[in-house]
């Protein structure tokens, strides 16, 4: 368990009182981030149920490995009204992390982008961007494809994947797993 920071001295100058601590700033941080988290898990899909759902059991999978618990699991059509209310739904649920996959790309059917935009009330514009560039490394300009995009609703944080398993195994081992807790430390200070 982390431990909070602990202040070695209060120095006063112009500037106000500066305290010194004896952990880095990212250090510091971290130690505000919750131990477990609650996990809700959407696929967005016309094809996929759940016995086939393989990026959905990736995800669980990947989640509870890493000690945190599964709060909901379900398929949701391909469409905006079925996915912003899995969403709010997963939201309500007590959800500190929500992980939609599927639907980020240009077909006509891919809408969770637009479904799930209208309920964050913070972007985390990084998320997108990191995740394109380690996309790029495996598989070069056609990640510019993925409109991944990541999000605060309320005291929880959302993220929308791409629905390809490799996609996933990348957001997951790269971006979501390693940071969620820190970002939701942030969100509640």
């Amino acid at each position: 368990m982390t431990s909070r920071p602990r202040i070695l001295a209060r120095i006063a100058g112009d500037a106000g009182v500066t305290l010194v601590s004896d952990m880095s700033s990212v250090d510091e941080h971290k130690s505000y981030a919750p131990q477990l988290l609650a996990f809700a898990v959407l696929t967005a899909s016309d094809s996929r149920t759940d016995e086939d759902d393989g990026s959905g059991r990736r995800i669980v999978a990947m989640a509870t490995a890493a000690g945190h618990k599964i709060v909901g699991r379900t398929v949701v059509k391909d469409d905006q009204r079925s996915i912003r209310s899995a969403v709010k739904e997963a939201l309500k649920s007590g959800a500190d992390v929500v992980v939609l996959n599927g639907g980020t790309g240009f077909a006509g059917r891919d809408v969770s982008v637009e479904a799930v935009e209208p309920l964050l009330e913070r972007m985390i514009e990084g998320f997108g961007e990191l995740f394109r560039m380690l996309s790029f490394e495996q598989v070069g300009p056609a990640a510019m494809l993925s409109r991944a995009v990541a999000g605060v609703a309320g005291r929880s944080v959302v993220f929308v994947l791409p629905g390809s398993p490799k996609a996933v195994e990348l957001a997951m081992t790269k971006l979501i797993l390693p940071e969620a807790a820190h970002l939701l430390g942030q969100i509640r200070r």
